[in-house]
């Protein structure tokens, strides 16, 4: 894969790296003060391949991803119950949970990919050792449901992880760059959707929309909305003062999208946040004939912008076949004006 890093179309621009601390709680950082990171990545490493919510129903997508692994330079370790199946889900909540420890216990094991989303991610974490987990930094990479694993890490854990694409979605040249950069190369880049190469006097596809403009620093926080909210009220959710927050959803109707937001507002969430970055939501749009309601964008303003810190939407976040890599846990620096998003410090070590 000799993708050049600097094609304009992925439009992520390389700049210095500096680290920059983060103020977490006391447990999540080590003996001398510092938070730990994961190791990045290098040509020939062994990488873990779990699923902690759904099973893959073709065989041969299961083949793709280990492809794809293979692709990137790396060498795939399946778990123990990767082909296992519960009902919808990928083998029982207690071999899902098992399969993840495990992949933090080897040594051997430098990252942890996430085959699929699905649902289920959520019932494996009273079963994950996060003592274990916090000893061994590797990076998890995953999105949709995986959102459960992340939030959860960043409250129990600390390290940074890597929202992007699980290993059997499509890992196109934008994903690809985008992920190269954060885990192999430790780089710092800026995020900004691509030029469009439609044939019209004015660009419609990947355009962002400013909500409320303004820059914003903060760690990033977030995730699949659907996900993250219904982990509210439990131990999995990290805190989210003056942090950057960032959304994304598939198939909900926009009153669906107005609830979720509704309870982040209710339980204080969003008035604590110095930014919000709201994604794709993909297939968000009621099909009954008689909809006369609030489109998503609509819902987004009312429910975003009074809260007078920077918000756009429209950034390549969530279930589309190319997507950024967003490094939780890590500070940003996000332009509502620009529609960019500018990682401020390495996310592995």
């Amino acid at each position: 894969m000799a993708w050049p890093m600097h094609d304009r179309r992925t439009a992520i621009q390389a700049i210095g790296s500096f680290a920059a601390a983060a103020a977490l709680p006391s447990a999540v950082l080590s003996a001398t003060g510092v938070r730990p990171k994961p190791p990045r990545l290098r040509r020939g490493d062994t990488v873990g391949l779990v699923k902690p919510a759904g099973f893959l129903a073709e065989e041969f997508d299961l083949q793709l991803a280990l492809e794809t692994i293979a692709a990137m330079g790396l060498i795939p370790k399946p778990a123990p119950h990767l082909q296992a199946r519960f009902g919808y889900l990928a083998g029982t909540d207690e071999a899902r949970a098992a399969d993840l420890n495990a992949m933090y216990a080897d040594d051997s094991v430098r990252a942890v990919f996430a085959v699929r989303g699905g649902w289920g991610s959520a019932r494996i974490l009273p079963y994950l050792d996060f003592d274990l987990i916090r000893a061994n930094p590797k990076l998890l990479i995953g999105f949709s449901d995986i959102t459960a694993l992340h939030m959860a890490f960043a409250a129990r854990v600390g390290f940074p992880t890597i929202h992007g694409p699980n290993a059997a979605g499509a890992w196109g040249k934008l994903s690809w760059n985008a992920f190269k950069s954060i885990a192999f190369d430790a780089k710092t880049p800026v995020y900004g959707n691509p030029i469009a190469t439609e044939d019209r006097l004015v660009q419609r596809d990947w355009r962002t929309q400013t909500i409320r403009p303004g820059k914003a620093v903060g760690r990033l926080l977030g995730g699949n909305l659907t996900v993250l909210t219904s982990l509210m009220g439990t131990p999995y959710l990290p805190a989210f003062d003056k942090s950057i927050l960032f959304l994304e959803d598939l198939d909900e109707a926009e009153y669906r999208i107005d609830r979720m937001l509704t309870q982040l507002a209710l339980a204080g969430v969003l008035r604590r946040v110095a930014g919000v970055i709201f994604g794709q939501c993909t297939n968000c749009k009621s099909s009954g004939p008689s909809y006369g309601g609030f489109t998503v964008s609509q819902v987004l303003r009312q429910h975003l912008q009074p809260l007078g810190v920077p918000v756009y939407q429209g950034a390549l976040i969530g279930h589309v076949d190319d997507q950024f890599s967003i490094p939780i846990g890590v500070r940003a620096e996000m332009d509502a004006t620009a529609g960019t998003i500018r990682i401020l410090e390495p996310a592995v070590s």
